[in-house]
Formats: C-alpha cells, sequence, structure tokens
C-alpha cells in the first residue's frame, strides 16, 4: 500500500511517526513507553506487566474496566498491550470513523488510570492463569531459560508465577510514575493521515496529561556469555526433544550485514525446500524448524530450533553443521541466492498489504532504536545483497566464540554434551 511518513517531535518532549496511507479504511495506533522488567528489581519482575493488564481498565473518564471495554469495542475497534524486557507498547485499531475517539480513549487510559484494589486482584488472577497456561510452551520455556543464561534480560514463566506474590498495588504506581513521562513517549500512528488530522493528533497528545520526566532510560548493558555445558531441562513427559543453538556476534549488525544474515536464513530453514529444512523434510527427520537473528543494543544473536524425535537428532544436527560448513566456505550457488532474493521480495510485498503490517514495518525499529526504516528501499536493497556479504556475515555470527545449546526433554546430560561435541567444529573459524 501506498505510503508517506513524517516524523513529529514535540514541544511536550514525545516523539513520533505518522503514516499516511491514504486509501486506508481504518487507523492503527501504537505508543510505547521504554517501561520493561529490566527496570524493576528481580522480587518486583511481574510489576510492568500487571501495570500493563491494568492500564487499559478503569480511569478517570470510565471508573470500571468492564465499561470502559465496551465504550472502546462498540463499533468494533481493538485494543491491546504488551509487556517485554525493554518496554511496554499499548495499540489499538479502529474504523476510520471513529479513529479521533478511539485515539482520546487510548491517551486517557495511558494517562489517568485509577489502579483499582479489586482490579488489581482480578488481573493478578488473570496474570496467572496466562503465565501458567504459557508455561507449558515447551519453546518458550526454553528459549526464557537460554536467554537468562546467556545473560539477558528475562526469566522463565515458572519464575514469574513464584515472583507474582512481591508485587502489591503500590508498586505498580510507582512503576507508572517513573515510567510513563511524555519524554519517554514514543508512538507510530497509520491510516488516513490528513493535514487536518494530523493537527488534531498533535494536538491530543500535546495535551497528554503526564510529567515531563527526564527522557528515555538507557537500554541495559547485556553482554553474551558462552555456556560451557548446555542448558538441560529435563521433563520425563516429553517424548520429544525440543533444542535451540545459539551463537553471538559483539556487536550490531549494520543494516547490509542484516540484510544477507536474513538472506541466508530464508536459503536455510525458511521454506520446504530450503538447504536445512528441506534436507531434513526429505529424509523424514523432522516436520518443521526455524531459526532467526535479532540484535540487543550491543550484540547480534543467530539461533536454529525444532522440534525432533530423539532418534533424529544427531543426523539432523549433522544437516545443519553440514549445511553451515558450506555457507562459511562460499559454497552457495548463485541460482539459489536468486532464488532466495524472489521469496524475500515476495515475502516483503505480502506484508504490506494492510495498514497494520506497514505500521509494524517502521513501529519496531523505531521503538527500539530511534531509526527509521525506508520502506521503499527495501526491495533495492534486498536485490543489492551480495554472496560475498552473506558469506562474511555468516562467519562473523560464529567467530567470537560465543554459543550455546539448549535441550528440554528426556535425556540424559551426557547425551546433551554429545550433542553439544558433535557442533562445536562450527565455532573454530578463527
Amino acid at each position: 500500500m501506498k505510503h508517506t511518513v513524517s516524523q513529529l517531535k514535540l514541544d511536550s518532549g514525545a516523539e513520533g511517526l505518522l503514516i499516511n496511507v491514504p486509501d486506508a479504511s481504518v487507523m492503527t495506533f501504537e505508543l510505547s513507553f521504554r517501561a520493561g522488567e529490566y527496570l524493576v528489581e528481580d522480587s518486583k519482575w511481574e510489576t510492568p506487566h500487571l501495570m500493563e493488564h491494568l492500564l487499559l481498565g478503569a480511569n478517570q473518564f470510565i471508573p470500571k474496566a468492564r465499561a470502559f471495554q465496551a465504550e472502546f469495542e462498540k463499533n468494533g475497534a481493538y485494543n491491546n498491550a504488551s509487556t517485554n524486557a525493554y518496554d511496554i507498547t499499548y495499540e489499538a485499531e479502529c474504523a476510520d470513523f471513529e479513529w479521533e475517539r478511539i485515539l482520546h480513549l487510548l491517551l486517557v487510559s495511558i494517562s489517568k488510570p485509577l489502579f483499582l484494589e479489586d482490579e488489581f486482584i482480578a488481573e493478578s488472577g488473570n496474570v496467572k492463569e496466562e503465565l501458567a497456561s504459557r508455561s507449558n510452551n515447551h519453546f518458550r520455556h526454553l528459549s526464557l531459560a537460554l536467554k537468562e543464561k546467556y545473560g539477558y534480560v528475562a526469566k522463565t514463566d515458572q519464575e514469574r508465577l513464584k515472583l507474582m506474590k512481591n508485587v502489591k498495588l503500590a508498586d505498580i504506581w510507582d512503576h507508572y510514575n517513573k515510567t510513563h513521562t511524555l519524554t519517554n513517549l514514543r508512538f507510530v500512528i497509520a491510516g488516513k493521515i490528513t493535514p487536518n488530522r494530523q493537527k488534531i493528533v498533535k494536538a491530543l497528545i500535546e495535551s497528554l496529561d503526564l510529567p515531563k520526566g527526564n527522557g528515555r532510560p538507557k537500554l541495559p548493558h547485556e553482554v553474551p556469555k558462552k555456556l560451557t555445558s548446555p542448558l538441560l531441562i529435563k521433563n520425563t513427559s516429553v517424548d520429544t526433544i525440543y533444542f535451540y543453538i545459539d551463537s553471538f556476534l559483539k556487536r550490531k549488525l549494520t543494516d547490509p550485514e542484516a540484510d544477507a544474515l536474513g538472506l541466508v536464513n530464508t536459503m536455510l530453514t525458511e521454506t520446504l525446500y530450503s538447504k536445512i529444512l528441506g534436507t531434513a523434510r526429505e529424509r523424514g527427520l523432522v516436520y518443521g524448524m526455524n531459526s532467526g537473528y535479532g540484535q540487543s543494543y550491543e550484540s547480534s544473536n543467530w539461533w536454529f530450533g525444532s522440534q525432533v524425535m530423539k532418534e533424529n537428532i544427531v543426523p539432523l544436527f549433522q544437516i545443519i553443521k553440514e549445511e553451515l560448513t558450506k555457507v562459511f566456505n562460499g559454497e552457495l550457488a548463485n541460482d539459489d541466492v536468486a532464488e532466495a532474493k524472489q521469496y524475500s521480495l515476495g515475502r516483503f510485498q505480502r506484508s504490506a498489504q494492510t495498514v497494520a503490517g506497514i505500521m509494524s514495518g517502521y513501529s519496531n525499529r523505531y521503538f527500539f532504536d530511534g531509526v527509521i526504516e525506508d520502506y521503499y528501499q527495501v526491495p533495492d536493497r534486498i536485490k543489492k545483497i551480495e554472496k560475498d556479504t552473506i558469506i562474511a556475515v555468516s562467519r562473523a555470527m560464529f567467530e567470537d566464540g560465543i554459543w550455546g545449546l539448549g535441550i528440554l526433554g528426556n535425556i540424559n546430560d551426557d547425551v546433551a554434551l554429545e550433542l553439544k561435541n558433535q557442533l562445536k567444529g562450527l565455532w573454530r573459524l578463527k
């Protein structure tokens, strides 16, 4: 969808992006504060999450959570919120005809919450249910346990459940007052934004009744640590093996490097004809497999993970090792690179078919490090990816020697160690 982007830096200290999509019939909103778990002590870990649950509830305009939701949703509008280690983000989507009413309600909920005792008790129960249900997700459990082991800001859902009793209503208020300030606010709004609507948006956010604050809190200092032994979570009730392989680079990637790593990731696991997943499927070893890359403030991570039967994990690891070694050695066919580019271009085009899809193409990066992506340059960036860059960034992701293996399932320490030893040659690149 065609769109234009403008940045607003308001006198209040808030900053954001307005994405004008002239043909849009909906308006989407994301408002984010750096207010995640890294800003509270470990014993109060669930404070940001509980606050997020409470905030889109009773407020000075409508002093009852259910009544607020009824008013918000009466014309089919949607709202939600999410908490992670760094941020709390509030989101909404509505029909174009009621965008101003919905934005007003969203801003009221953010600036005038009541945090009622009875709703705190109710949402505490709801959060417990949420964490309990998530704790049955073995991929999530293993991923969070690994992040914590590597030294990142993370706790498993099982740990979080035990810590919930430490959070009091006063902690909610304290965290809210410290984090929900104008200079800590970043927003992205997408839809049909005419010049007049831009003035209304600016006026509504400028008038937001929050303290000015002291800017955005700095992101945490997270330096990944190599695991000297595999992280093994033993679970005798699980018949298959869940695993993650992680490798870290002690710096952020440049945009061309990130583009190249994304492309080789596609070549290895993202399709049923990819080098790792396609080969493993052809041999009947695994139903599905994923990989991906991510970046923190000071490091980059490339990971591979799957759920596999015990008898198939050794041959699967062999395929992973062989295909990565081929990449390191430059054994990439030009036709394979070209096909991966075509696939990536098509996937990008599909992602840009909705207002929400366009907005997410900007908001994640903007909230993280303030960078405004040039959406229209993405196809050219994909086309310009060079084979040499793919090889170089793939090798770089393994050259610092910081890595780890996590396994969840019914296996013993000796088997886990054998699996680690099967992989360790990948990090002998220097």
